[in-house]
């Protein structure tokens, strides 16, 4: 198994590790009556506290590097009581003041790790479940023998590939939540490669493509990721949904 990040946000890192004490009651007797003021003044409000502010590209940069960490923490599936141990954690690390010692309790990690992707994945699988049933409804959809299901968006024109073939594409990934994996798009950049070195799902689903052509293929995890997934990115048993246009057929 892959080394585990145990990672936090910055945005998270900015927050107190415990919560602010209620201000004390006042200790001061109650005057007399004949000397109290007809309004006793009244304490001031108590300070909130304001999120850092991000303007500089090295604060962007170190918020983007927050952002990353926090990816790696969800193959550990944490409740919002977990996450607010590790921000504890943070906070008392960075004190000097840890309440464990780490390395009695670091060797448990791995195993803690992989029980955490397992339950991960067995999520992924129930949700995958309902999404490739209703994906393989949608007009148009083709599912293959392999699980694949395959649907044009816009028909090419063109030569299709082999499996020996390379191509070049522009692609948008997501999870079956809709959150965006990867993309082509956003690197302005299209893909390279040959259609033998992919995962099974695209080196089934691109060959049925035709040059100029654009797909959505949704990829249950057994012709992806399968169990391991590719953390932080992809978790365990995810089913994919890709939209693919086929720019063009290279050379072997």
């Amino acid at each position: 198994m892959r080394a585990l990040m145990f990672l936090l946000p910055a945005v998270m890192m900015g927050q107190n590790t415990a919560p602010q004490a209620p201000p004390a009651k006042s200790t001061t007797a109650a005057p007399n009556a004949q000397t109290t003021p007809k309004s006793a003044p009244k304490s001031a409000p108590a300070a909130k506290a304001t999120a850092p502010v991000i303007t500089t590209d090295e604060q962007k940069t170190v918020y983007a590097l927050g952002l990353q960490m926090y990816r790696s923490l969800a193959q550990f599936d944490l409740s919002p009581a977990e996450m607010e141990l590790i921000k504890r954690a943070l906070g008392d690390a960075s004190a000097g003041k840890p309440a464990v010692d780490v390395n009695e309790w670091g060797p448990k990690l791995q195993a803690f790790g992989q029980t955490r992707a397992a339950r991960v994945a067995e999520k992924q699988k129930v949700a995958s479940h309902v999404y490739l049933a209703k994906a393989a409804t949608e007009p148009g959809a083709i599912k293959t023998e392999s699980g694949l299901i395959y649907r044009d968006i816009r028909r090419g024109t063109g030569a299709s590939p082999s499996a020996s073939d390379s191509v070049k594409v522009n692609y948008r990934g997501t999870l079956v939540d809709g959150t965006e994996f990867d993309s082509s798009y956003k690197r302005n950049q299209p893909a390279q490669f040959p259609l033998g070195g992919v995962i099974r799902c695209w080196t089934e689903g691109v060959q049925k493509m035709k040059v100029g052509g654009k797909a959505r293929l949704v990829c249950p995890s057994d012709i992806a990721y399968g169990e391991n997934g590719h953390p932080p990115v992809i978790p365990g048993g995810a089913t994919l949904i890709f939209e693919i246009e086929l720019l063009e057929i290279g050379g072997h």
